[in-house]
């Protein structure tokens, strides 16, 4: 199905322009050609490419490379700035979703998240769990892990690339412990209305496992006030930081529902204490931090963090639509057919499209060599551009698939 872009943004214009210099709100709104100058990357590339793996921001480069100075040059002696910086990385994750920072752990990746629930949820055999049928991997494999112990996973096939709420809660029955879902679909940009899904997995007595890589940093989250019970996303997207830190947040209630995994000397009260020997759990989301740190990447990742809490999220969010929308204006303008749904409140961050005549590989190839950065997904292309992305990039974009289109 072919959906037609700008639909439904009641906030933002059909026809805005983005500027290379400047950004398209007004009114002491952020600034993006400050926010581009934080993205090296921008000097040379057009970076469509955020839903796979984001550059990393100014501030998270020069982090990681202030760590790395100071390791080298001085050994642990720094350790306890270093801790403190972990500490800030945690509290800046947890305002980022208005939750408290004792809900939130620092975690290597998404998949490490999942496990924390899939392994430790008390199952019985019989339970089952509710998954969309398109997921990436890392949202399928550690519930299908669970048939060992007689848990039913239960993927809902996806409509075309859509996953409404309603789908999800459908396919529940008595015996459903979670509903684990996207928050955007990493191959067709179909974001979940939140609110409505946190509704009607609770009316069904379940809990909401929210796989979120594909939209923090992208879009805001009040976790008071949309009530995921779970959530985990690696910072490597759209939060622009290094592979292999990431974030999970438990809603407190559900602490001890938990059988701690990966247990270490992290995980106990008296962590620095290595005299004793007690197994007393933190009574925090820091029980399930086990082991040492990647410290390189927290500190890197927390001050990525910084960089999108003081831009704001939900100008954020704003901005990273209006670019998508020109985008797919200028995609269609040329011929391409849009599959993503761009109506709101669906459309993200996220656009598949297809270029008649011109395969999906070869035309991702030909953008590379024109430093385009972007993916094949689902049979097509897809683009993923952040708020920095400006009218040049799309303009560049647009060019290298011109020149593709020419070429095949």
């Amino acid at each position: 199905m072919r959906f037609r872009c700008g639909l439904g943004g009641a906030h933002r214009a059909k026809d805005a322009v983005l500027t290379p210099q400047e950004g398209m709100d007004t009114d002491g709104s952020p600034d993006w050609a400050e926010f581009r100058r934080q993205m090296p990357v921008a000097r040379r590339w057009a970076y469509f490419d955020h839903a796979a793996v984001a550059p990393l921001s100014g501030p998270a480069g020069r982090a990681l490379a202030r760590w790395a100075e100071d390791a080298v040059l001085m050994g642990s002696a720094d350790y306890a700035a270093w801790k403190e910086g972990v500490e800030e990385t945690r509290r800046r994750a947890a305002r980022l979703i208005a939750a408290q920072s004792e809900e939130i752990a620092l975690v290597p990746n998404t998949t490490a998240g999942i496990n924390l629930v899939a392994e430790g949820f008390p199952w019985q055999p019989g339970d089952n769990v509710v998954v969309p049928d398109n997921e990436f991997p890392t949202n399928l494999y550690p519930w299908m892990n669970l048939a060992a112990r007689g848990v039913e996973t239960r993927r809902v096939p996806a409509e075309e690339g859509r996953m409404p709420a309603e789908r999800l809660a459908a396919a529940c029955d008595a015996r459903t412990r979670i509903v684990s879902a996207s928050w955007v679909s990493y191959s067709s940009g179909w974001r979940q209305e939140l609110g409505l899904l946190a509704e009607m997995v609770h009316q069904r007595g379940a809990l909401l496992f929210l796989d979120a890589i594909q939209g923090l940093g992208a879009f805001p989250l009040d976790v008071r006030r949309t009530p995921v019970d779970f959530l985990a996303a690696d910072g490597h997207k759209w939060l622009l930081g290094p592979e292999g830190a990431g974030i999970f947040y438990i809603r407190r209630e559900h602490l001890d529902r938990l059988r701690p995994v990966g247990v270490g000397w992290h995980s106990v009260v008296h962590s620095s204490d290595f005299s004793r020997i007690e197994l007393a759990l933190r009574q925090t989301a820091a029980r399930y931090e086990g082991g040492s740190w990647n410290m390189a990447g927290t500190l890197a990742l927390g001050a990525s963090l910084g960089l999108i809490e003081r831009l704001g999220p939900e100008a954020i969010s704003r901005r990273i639509l209006e670019v998508t929308d020109l985008a797919c204006r200028r995609l269609e303008e040329i011929g391409a057919v849009v599959r993503s749904d761009r109506r709101e409140p669906h459309s993200s961050g996220i656009v598949l499209f297809e270029l008649p005549g011109c395969d999906p590989v070869a035309a991702r190839k030909a953008c590379l060599e024109r430093q385009v950065a972007l993916s094949c997904r689902g049979g097509g292309l897809r683009i993923s551009p952040h708020a920095y992305n400006d009218a040049s990039d799309v303009g560049r974009l647009i060019d290298a698939l011109e020149a593709a289109r020419k070429q095949a």
